[in-house]
């Protein structure tokens, strides 16, 4: 919409369309302006919505933006904004824009941010903020109104404020709700719920999120070592993390190697760089079952029907490992399978397997027994099935907490792994039976 008001230069509709748009809608809006037209537009915005706006952008409309605009917008727009959007910002920019926002911001906000840079990137201290409500336990209830009043403009969430001592060591957290029922003479630290969730500072922040999820979090303190509250992480930042690291589970489940960058945006060097290794890996290590059918030309030979049986046994194997580890990395993911189930896992899937394997097993024997009309090779070809199905599922749920238990991740043993290691049992397994049964 934004983009049509332009070209037909109806400034005054843009400026009355972005007083009543949602800063998430205003945006998705830039991405489609170019840069110069969308520096335009941005300065056409409210002051009070343009560091909001500016939060959402693309890192690579951030960029066209403050390198065209004037150090004193560069001051009003960082300041306005909330400290870890303004961190995530920093991270995505090239040294020569970092320079030269730094240098357009209060000390005080700069030491912060420095501060913030210093945290390892999936540490908890890498995604709080520090602009949360803090009240002293000995305060009374209407004097606690009077300081979210003061200060609530300026923070993240004003649901949740975190009561803390003389030394700021977190004792505990009262809820807007609680606050507003209770008598305006009440003390603070006679309501507050000292069972507070809390994480420090060095704490992954995929664990942080299983923790929101757990206990239906909105906010979650950050302290140090010695429990000093140091910032929160609110649940929009937590709904990013969930985003980026389904994103890299993902990636890495389809054998690629995880991009930061939106797929339109990402070159086709990058595209190709991040898949090629796998493909190379993947395709190097797929000589062994090369190397399993070569040492097992005399029994092709003798007969070749075999061979059409092949790529039905590699393909099950592949689809039957595939999805015991695609339920293992989710229950991982999850917290509702820990390294301490695996004989449980192993028990579960070693009956699902043998049930799935006879099912098929099955109904693959009747096709062959109508369509070859040759029970030795339908028994053969259904007991090669059996046991790769039960190989696939013991592999597959296996691997993935193996890695767990080398701190790799455990969806680095995904799709394309689990395939290539089945396939290599599946033919063993096959030539093996078929030795035995059809003396080949």
């Amino acid at each position: 919409m934004i983009n049509e008001l332009f070209e037909t230069k109806d400034y005054a509709a843009i400026r009355q369309a972005l007083r009543e748009m949602n800063p998430v809608d205003i945006a998705e809006e830039f991405e489609e302006l170019e840069d110069a037209d969308a520096v335009r537009v941005f300065r056409m915005l409210p002051k009070d919505t343009a560091a909001d706006v500016f939060a959402y952008l693309s890192s690579d409309t951030q960029q066209g933006i403050v390198s065209k605009i004037k150090d004193a917008e560069i001051t009003n727009v960082i300041g306005d904004m909330f400290l870890d959007d303004a961190v995530d910002f920093i991270e995505e920019m090239p040294a020569g824009l970092v320079s030269r926002v730094l240098a357009n911001i209060s000390a005080e906000q700069r030491n912060l941010i420095n501060r913030f840079l210093k945290y390892p990137e999936n540490s908890a201290g890498s995604v709080m903020t520090i602009e949360y409500i803090s009240l002293k336990e000995h305060i009374t209830v209407s004097a606690a109104f009077e300081k979210i009043r003061r200060e609530g403009i300026d923070s993240e969430t004003i649901y949740t404020c975190y009561v803390t001592d003389a030394e700021r060591r977190l004792l505990g957290d009262v809820s807007a709700k609680t606050l507003l029922l209770a008598s305006p003479d009440a003390k603070v630290g006679e309501i507050m719920d000292t069972a507070v969730i809390s994480a420090k500072t060095m704490d992954d922040r995929e664990e942080i999120a299983n923790e929101f999820r757990k206990y239906g979090l909105l906010a979650m303190p950050v302290v140090d070592n010695e429990r000093r509250i140091v910032g929160i992480v609110t649940v929009d930042d937590v709904m990013t993390i969930q985003e980026e690291e389904a994103t890299e589970d993902f990636e890495l489940m389809a054998a690629m190697s995880p991009s930061e960058d939106p797929y339109l945006k990402t070159s086709v060097w990058v595209l190709t760089k991040n898949r090629v290794l796998w493909l190379m890996l993947l395709m190097l290590s797929a000589t062994v079952t090369g190397s399993i059918i070569s040492g097992f030309e005399d029994a092709l030979a003798a007969l070749p029907l075999l061979v059409a049986f092949i790529p039905m046994l590699m393909d099950t194997g592949g689809n039957a490992g595939s999805q015991s580890s695609t339920l293992i990395i989710r229950g991982m993911a999850l917290d509702e399978v820990e390294l301490g189930d695996v004989f449980k896992v192993m028990w579960i899937e070693l009956r699902v397997s043998m049930l799935c394997g006879a099912a098929l097993a099955a109904v693959n024997f009747l096709r062959i027994l109508v369509m070859n009309r040759d029970a030795v090779l339908g028994l053969t070809v259904s007991l090669a099935l059996f046991a790769t199905v039960v190989l696939a599922k013991l592999v597959g749920c296996m691997l993935p907490m193996g890695a767990k238990k080398l701190h790799w991740d455990p969806a680095v043993m995904a799709s394309p792994v689990i395939t290539t290691i089945v396939d290599a049992g599946a033919l063993l397994l096959y030539f093996a039976i078929a030795r035995a049964l059809m003396g080949v």
